[in-house]
């Protein structure tokens, strides 16, 4: 109850939930004696999707090797300590607490955004504890993002970069987000690129073209190719038989692949393929393409219906989630129920699983103020020809689609926000 509080607290300092600037969190970690300034190689991590699934897998990776982490992930799951990891253990409630309202004191009421307040405090926190190596997921963008307050870094991560986050745009173009996300990444450092759609590879080389950075790009630096039973990494150093990740879908592998070629490409540190082989198989990744194979929400199904959960809420990761689709066959039926946030491309998303859903159940993401009413997504659904009804609750969703198909496939999809609230649930 405590933590709910000062987070009710630091949401009043600033009438908007974002408003993208850097002289504030500046004036802030000023106040705090600059504890970013204090921090040691730092990895930063940009892009659309997959920066979680890659701050997760370079964090297995060194610890495996025996290399204690720090790490800020934006936003959380279920708990919002699940931001804040400082040498090799989740910050807990009453660490959390003290953290939190000695950052807010010292602000001083000022006028702060929420991600900016609990960005300062992960600087605070991670300046106070030894750790060989920092991981910064970046908030929205980067440019004018929080976590773009470092003087130098030992590497920056582009994942697959796509359309998202429209509305914080003037034009609400590609191009604007890419200058967003690269233009300001940092130099004499490293830059690894995730692979990417050509489009976008194009216009992240232009971006980056001056930048002072090794870089390093999928296909012509490092690659992989999926077998039977692992993949192979290749790059300039060889190549690696690896297992099969403890992630599920193929892009997973690319993903890890992008990590690794991270890891093989900063030599300061000590990393063995068997560092590799060990980490990748440990990997924890809630929220994306999560099976649910026990607990609570199980007594609402039948035993033969499989529930899968994934955070996508963006068009890219939409068509990532159905090429995983694809490879599950036609034997069995595809439901999907559905929560969004209002400020996304519904349509664009929702079409992407015309032809690969049977139907599609709209729900209002619990807890949650900006959401999309789920009478204007089963609305859309429709229209995109997909067969559509809303649902009161998640759990009457479950129980609906069993009773039509107890061997149905139940995909619940469209937020974090709404996978959160699922597996809290659960």
């Amino acid at each position: 109850m405590k933590i709910e509080k000062i987070l009710q607290k630091l949401l009043l300092l600033h009438p908007k939930s974002i408003d993208l600037s850097l002289h504030r969190i500046q004036r802030l970690l000023k106040s705090l004696n600059n504890p970013e300034k204090k921090l040691q190689n730092c990895i930063q991590v940009v892009g659309t999707n997959g920066k979680f699934s890659i701050c997760s897998t370079l964090r297995e990776i060194y610890e495996t090797a025996g290399y204690k982490i720090n790490m800020h992930i934006s936003p959380s799951l279920r708990k919002f300590n699940e931001r804040y990891y400082f040498s090799g253990e989740q910050i807990n409630d009453d660490k959390l607490y003290e953290l939190l309202s000695e950052v807010e004191k010292i602000n001083k009421g000022q006028p702060i955004t929420f991600h900016e307040i609990i960005t300062a405090a992960f600087f605070l926190e991670a300046s106070r504890t030894k750790a060989h190596i920092n991981i910064l997921e970046a908030g929205l963008f980067f440019r004018l993002d929080a976590s773009n307050v470092l003087k130098k870094n030992i590497a920056s991560i582009i994942t697959p970069i796509g359309m998202d986050h429209k509305d914080f745009l003037k034009k609400g173009t590609i191009d604007e987000i890419i200058y967003e996300k690269c233009s300001h990444l940092l130099g004499k450092s490293n830059i690894i690129v995730a692979e990417q759609k050509n489009n976008v590879l194009r216009k992240i080389k232009k971006n980056i073209l001056n930048n002072s950075s090794r870089k390093i790009f999928f296909n012509k630096h490092y690659n992989y190719q999926k077998n039977v039973d692992g993949f192979v990494y290749k790059d300039e150093l060889g190549s690696m038989k690896l297992p099969l990740p403890n992630l599920i879908g193929e892009f997973q592998i690319s993903n890890i692949s992008t990590a690794i070629a991270a890891v093989r490409n900063l030599n300061q540190f000590k990393i063995t393929e068997f560092h590799i082989a060990k980490a990748i198989t440990k990997i924890k990744n809630e929220g994306r393409l999560q099976k649910i194979i026990k607990g609570k929400l199980r007594k609402y199904i039948s035993k033969n219906n499989q529930i899968i959960i994934d955070g996508a809420h963006n068009t890219l990761a939409a068509s990532v989630i159905k090429k995983y689709l694809d490879i599950l066959g036609k034997e069995k039926k595809i439901y999907m129920v559905l929560g969004m946030m209002s400020n996304k491309e519904h349509r664009k998303f929702i079409q992407i699983f015309k032809d690969k859903v049977y139907s599609i159940i709209t729900l209002d993401i619990p807890n949650q103020i900006n959401f999309a009413k789920k009478e204007k997504l089963s609305n859309i659904a429709k229209s995109c020809k997909i067969p559509s009804a809303t649902e009161n609750s998640i759990e009457n969703a479950l129980k609906n689609i069993s009773k039509q198909d107890p061997k149905a496939i139940i995909l619940c999809t469209g937020s974090l926000y709404f996978c959160a609230e699922i597996l809290n649930l659960n």
